[in-house]
């Protein structure tokens, strides 16, 4: 088995169009949560969220290629040509994977389409529907626009889409069945259909993301996707590319209880597994970005499992409270933040934070970012049907 190695980040995001600008985000506490303006003159119970406003895929694609493409797939596009780029990777066609995470596909496509269809009675859809629909275009287009023939297919596991998608990537690049990997997540969620059925679940906050404040009243949905490009140490070492940090663990489970209640005891066995599967010790884990959606729900039972795992628990922060609830990317925004946090040695804070909760007991970063020496971090991702994925890092 080898190492791994990160080489590179591609980033859109509420709080930042590419990388540079999301590390800077992060790093001063700055949330991209707003009013929803993706769809004007439309009011719901929520009118918050976490818009990648200024995304224009024309600035990365030729008006045709832009055209085929749904809003989610666009945002992948952009961040895996940012990831290679940065990179530097030479990707040998059959050798490299594309491993991408997608919880709903192309909903604005999708919810456009059925506009048409059942207000207008507009009986003829767009011939590319199907193709801008699937959740699989994101990682078919990453395949086609930089010849990759390897291994390519999608996971689609809700919030934990992108983790159990990274995590497969690595454990491919580690086990030689390939020599790099492109993957991530990616999602555009801000359709009118998915927006009312959010609002029917009555978890989305009134007014903003406070994660693991006693205040806090819920998640706010978020845009955007991030990259990374995966290689063999020994490779990325060969050519000096710049290592941000070691991929070395991963580890899920089911909690095979409720759909949409979580589980602390399956958030904490996804925990052990990732630690095992990278040979650490729970004492060696510096800072977890934690799944930390702002729900009453969510933010007490990951503290009790933080604290099932770790006798003492390291630094916490959700950095949901910056750049939303971007359903199956979060995993892929948030091990981003993660692996730029241990590159920095900087500690992303949990923003809108107001008052602490006594069933939250963790040092959650609050609202200033924090200098912190670390070697190794972990990032948490738990999804409605029970689905937990934990990716572990270690610091070059």
């Amino acid at each position: 088995m080898r190492r791994v190695a990160v080489t590179g980040i591609g980033v859109v995001s509420a709080i930042g169009l590419n990388t540079h600008e999301f590390w800077q985000s992060l790093a001063v506490g700055h949330s991209g949560i707003g009013p929803i303006q993706s769809l004007p003159g439309v009011t719901f119970k929520f009118p918050n969220g976490a818009e990648a406003l200024s995304f224009d895929p024309f600035h990365h694609l030729d008006p045709k290629s832009a055209g085929m493409l749904d809003r989610s797939t666009q945002f992948a596009s952009a961040a895996a040509q940012e990831a290679i780029a940065a990179s530097g990777v030479s990707i040998i066609s059959e050798r490299t994977a594309v491993v991408t995470g997608c919880s709903v596909g192309g909903k604005i496509t999708e919810d456009l389409a059925y506009q048409k269809l059942y207000g207008i009675n507009h009986q003829r859809f767009e011939p590319m529907t199907i193709p801008r629909v699937m959740g699989n275009a994101s990682a078919s287009w990453i395949s086609m626009r930089h010849g990759i023939t390897g291994p390519c297919y999608t996971v689609s596991t809700a919030c934990a889409s992108a983790a159990h998608a990274i995590g497969q990537a690595f454990w491919m690049v580690r086990n030689g069945v390939v020599d790099a990997a492109i993957t991530g997540g990616t999602e555009a969620p801000f359709a009118q259909g998915l927006l009312r059925a959010w609002e029917a679940m009555r978890v989305v906050s009134p007014d903003t993301c406070r994660p693991f404040s006693k205040d806090r009243q819920g998640l706010i949905l978020g845009e955007g996707a991030a990259m990374f490009v995966l290689e063999s140490w020994e490779a990325a070492q060969s050519r000096g590319a710049t290592i941000y940090a070691e991929i070395c663990g991963f580890g899920m489970s089911s909690d095979a209880a409720h759909l949409t209640m979580p589980s602390a005891k399956g958030a904490a066995a996804a925990m052990r597994s990732a630690l095992k599967d990278a040979g650490l010790m729970a004492g060696e884990i510096g800072y977890i970005n934690a799944h930390g959606t702002g729900t009453e729900a969510n933010d007490r039972t990951e503290s009790q499992a933080i604290h099932a795992v770790f006798d003492t628990p390291p630094v916490v922060s959700s950095t949901k409270s910056m750049h939303g609830h971007a359903l199956g990317a979060s995993p892929a925004l948030e091990a981003a933040a993660t692996v730029l946090s241990l590159f920095h040695q900087i500690l992303p804070p949990t923003a809108n934070f107001t008052s602490p909760d006594v069933k939250c007991n963790l040092d959650v970063v609050p609202n200033h970012a924090r200098s912190h020496k670390m070697t190794a971090a972990i990032s948490n991702s738990f999804a409605f049907g029970g689905l937990n994925a934990v990716l572990a890092f270690r610091s070059v």
